[in-house]
Formats: structure tokens, C-alpha cells, sequence
């Protein structure tokens, strides 16, 4: 067993025998018994994890502060060790209640004096606030307050961006129209377009809308080796065409090519027709005098180019 001094706090050795303490500390060389034969008290667990300071080194009854001012006629030297700890340790460390009030008074006392610092009271000084302590932090980690500028500010941003999207898809039609014209699906957005931005559109060309509702070569009386032809046709596409190229093939009776010449616009349209089109549902006639390549001709064909 051991016995601590009350004036170095120095633990002694008790007699294993009797169980009797010396009677001086070997350390300080003071009486170990106080005046009154009281006891000492039990080592504590502040007093066995710090150190005593040197006997030489007398610590004056000051004025200990932590947040505060504690009075010098209150405090003793079995109270300097437990309030000069720091502030973060103060709870692991912290000494009973009868080493830091040196009188029975203030040991029994529900209230504590105003200039005496407890343990509670320095951990509560050294702690920041709850609500300090919920806000801080970086900024990026702490909710974003919505006021109704922000949210007025946040519609605006996409409203500019969503304008902006449109006019990026408007410049990229109105670029690539000339492909896109000739899609069925696409011509309608382009023709709006154009209507509005004043572009000009590729001509429709859809050789296969064309149908032929009549058709004849025969030879003119008064011209031997001219043949006549003439046809009817119509444009069956839902926009107005280019006026076609038309290919006229004439055979014989084993199926052979004799001779065959592509028709242009002009070949067969009147100088007022030529920079005009073909509506949608509209008929035209073309007639044509052609040389008779041989007089086995029998047979001829119509294709629209």
C-alpha cells in the first residue's frame, strides 16, 4: 500500500508488516500525519498521471483564469494542479470533488461559488456553442439559402440557355438545308424557316411522283423519217418539282434499242415555262418531233429522269 504526502502529494510506502506509514516524507521531510491526525486521502487519478511539482518550487496562490478570474483566497495548493490543466484534457483528468474544494463547506455546498471553476464550468468554456458548432464548416457543405431573387435569377439562367439551344438547332438546319430539303421529313421544318429568314430552298425532285397519262409517237404525213411524239403527264408529289428530264427509247420488234434521246425542258417547254415549276397535281403536255433512226421502229418507252 502506499500513502500519499499532503504536502508534495509524493506517494510512501506503507510498512507490509503492520501496515504503519513512516512518519516523515522521505521526499519533502515533513510529517505525513496533519495536526488534526486526519488521514490522508486516497491517490487520486490526477494525482497518479501528473506529476507533483519539485518541493523547491513553491506555486503562488495567483489568480487562475480560464474565460474568467478565480479569487486567490479560495484557492490552495491541492487545487493549482487540477484547475491549471488544460482546457481539452479537462475531463479525462479532472480530480474528485474533495481535492478541488479544500473545506467541507464548499465541498457539501449544492451551488458553487461564483469564482471557483468546476469542471463543468470549464468544459462548457472551452466548448464553442451548438448552434457555432452546426455552422461551421466550408460553405459548400452548408444549404443554400433560396430567396426569391435566387430563384428568379435560377429561371432566368435557363430560360437564356434554353434560348440559346433553339437558336444553335435554327443555324444548324438553316446550314445543312440543301441535304435536308431533299428528306420528306425534313422539308416542311425547312420551308418554315426559310419563310421566316428568307433563304432560298433546293427544288423538290422526285422523278418516280410522275405519272404518264398518255403517251403516242407516230410519223407526220408531211415529213418522211420524222416521227411525232407526245405525251401527258402529272406531278403527284406533295411539292413542286423541277420540270423532269424525260428519256424517250424506240425499239424494234425483238425488244432491241434503235435510238433513244433525253428530252430537256427546254426541248419541250415554251421559253415563258422554263425557270418555273410543276405544282402538285398538275398535268402538262409535251410535244416533239424526233428523226426516225430506222423504219422497223415499232415500239417506244417514256422515262422520267
Amino acid at each position: 500500500m502506499f500513502t500519499a504526502c499532503p504536502h508534495c502529494q509524493f506517494l510512501v510506502s506503507r510498512d507490509p508488516r503492520s501496515d504503519a506509514a513512516p512518519a516523515d516524507c522521505p521526499r519533502c521531510g515533513k510529517p505525513l500525519s496533519t495536526a488534526d491526525d486526519a488521514p490522508a486521502p486516497a491517490p487520486s487519478l490526477a494525482t497518479l498521471l501528473h506529476a507533483a511539482p519539485p518541493p523547491a518550487a513553491s506555486v503562488p496562490a495567483a489568480t487562475l483564469a480560464i474565460d474568467g478570474q478565480v479569487d486567490a483566497s479560495h484557492a490552495s495548493p491541492s487545487e493549482v494542479p487540477a484547475l491549471s490543466a488544460p482546457a481539452d484534457t479537462a475531463e479525462e483528468h479532472a480530480a474528485p470533488a474533495e481535492e478541488i474544494v479544500p473545506d467541507a463547506a464548499a465541498a457539501t455546498s449544492d451551488t458553487p461559488s461564483p469564482d471557483v471553476m468546476t469542471p463543468a464550468s470549464v468544459e462548457a468554456a472551452a466548448s464553442p456553442p451548438l448552434l457555432a458548432r452546426k455552422t461551421t464548416g466550408p460553405r459548400f457543405l452548408q444549404r443554400a439559402r433560396t430567396t426569391p431573387v435566387h430563384t428568379r435569377r435560377v429561371r432566368l439562367q435557363w430560360v437564356v440557355a434554353a434560348a440559346l439551344s433553339l437558336l444553335l438547332c435554327i443555324q444548324v438546319v438553316v446550314a445543312d438545308r440543301a441535304r435536308l430539303a431533299t428528306q420528306a421529313g425534313w422539308r416542311p421544318v425547312v420551308l418554315g424557316l426559310c419563310a421566316v429568314f428568307r433563304c432560298d430552298v433546293p427544288t423538290w425532285r422526285e422523278p418516280a411522283a410522275f405519272t404518264m397519262l398518255s403517251r403516242d409517237v407516230r410519223p407526220l404525213p408531211d415529213a418522211p423519217g420524222t416521227l411525232q411524239a407526245q405525251a401527258t403527264f402529272r406531278n403527284e408529289a406533295r411539292w413542286p418539282q423541277a420540270w423532269p428530264v424525260i428519256l424517250l427509247t424506240l425499239k424494234d420488234a425483238d425488244g432491241r434499242t434503235l435510238g433513244a434521246r433525253a428530252l430537256q425542258p427546254v426541248d419541250y417547254l415554251p421559253e415563258d415555262q422554263l425557270l418555273a415549276t410543276i405544282e402538285p397535281g398538275q398535268s402538262a403536255q409535251m410535244a416533239v418531233r424526233i428523226r426516225e433512226p430506222s423504219a422497223s421502229v415499232v415500239a417506244f418507252s417514256f422515262d422520267f429522269r
